[in-house]
């Protein structure tokens, strides 16, 4: 008598049904295992890419700042005060008067460095300087002991146009708020030609006594943006002409002309506009 014959298509037997679902769970692990590497690949080069972006933003503040952005009293030229300042914040603190800030990200200018903006609140010009010697490093130069003798920038007036004082009206601000009046900014006199009778007081910045201390600039009458600026003076000053010798100063050296007797000689082309006018 035959045996039962096996089926080869009927129903699988016990081997078979606990292989099929075993092998769907491998192959669904595998595939969440692929998906996370992948999302884990993407979000470290997603973080890469916003380091060099963080990095690439945080050296082009580095390399400039705005011209509005002043230093404190006695901070060193730039390269110096950047490679001193460890960004403590103890001079911001230390500021009565809270002119001081402390640059954020998104600024063009080193982030954590301590600046202030003379439109929004000038340096009061303190006669102990109390963010100097809160500076551990030497940022802020311990040696400043006057303040009149800080050069945290200096006043130009950058828009003659819209000056009161330019268009012949009195209007002084900038000159009577400076803490050396008369000294860093005096009144020229000078003819006022449209009216052809009237004076014309301009404000005038003398450099070696200006110290940037933006009084001047927040106090400016116009709306929106001041005439007077203060600029740090690597934007404000160019550089000194030294190669060229000032007759002036030569003679009050020596106490006369250093030439000797000048020759008068004709202006070729002057003559003969000055013969051609003879009756």
């Amino acid at each position: 008598m035959n045996g039962p014959v096996s089926n080869p298509g009927g129903p699988a037997g016990p081997t078979g049904d606990a292989q099929a679902p075993g092998a769907a769970q491998a192959a669904k692990t595998a595939a969440s295992g692929r998906r996370q590497f992948l999302q884990q690949s993407a979000a470290a080069a997603g973080g890469a890419c916003a380091a060099a972006l963080g990095l690439g933003l945080y050296a082009k503040q580095a390399s400039s700042r705005p011209a509005a952005a002043l230093r404190p009293p006695g901070a060193l030229a730039e390269p110096e005060f950047l490679a001193a300042c460890i960004r403590c914040g103890l001079c911001v603190r230390a500021c009565p008067y809270d002119t001081l800030r402390l640059a954020t990200l998104g600024r063009p200018i080193p982030v954590g460095t301590p600046y202030f903006d003379a439109r929004g609140v000038p340096c009061e010009m303190c006669e102990d300087i109390p963010c100097v010697p809160a500076c551990p490093t030497g940022a802020l130069d311990h040696a400043l002991t006057r303040i009149e003798d800080a050069r945290m920038g200096l006043a130009v007036l950058i828009d003659q146009e819209n000056c009161l004082n330019f268009q012949g009206l009195r209007c002084d601000v900038c000159y009577r708020v400076c803490p050396l009046i008369d000294t860093a900014i005096t009144l020229e006199r000078q003819h006022n030609p449209r009216s052809d009778r009237h004076a014309m007081l301009l404000p005038t910045v003398h450099s070696a006594h200006c110290t940037g201390c933006g009084k001047c600039e927040q106090s400016c009458v116009l709306p929106g943006a001041a005439a007077i600026k203060v600029l740090p003076h690597a934007l404000a000053q160019a550089s000194a002409a030294g190669h060229y010798r000032k007759g002036w100063e030569e003679a009050e050296k020596a106490g006369g002309s250093v030439i000797g007797e000048q020759i008068r000689l004709p202006v070729r082309g002057l003559d003969d506009a000055a013969g051609a006018h003879k009756p």
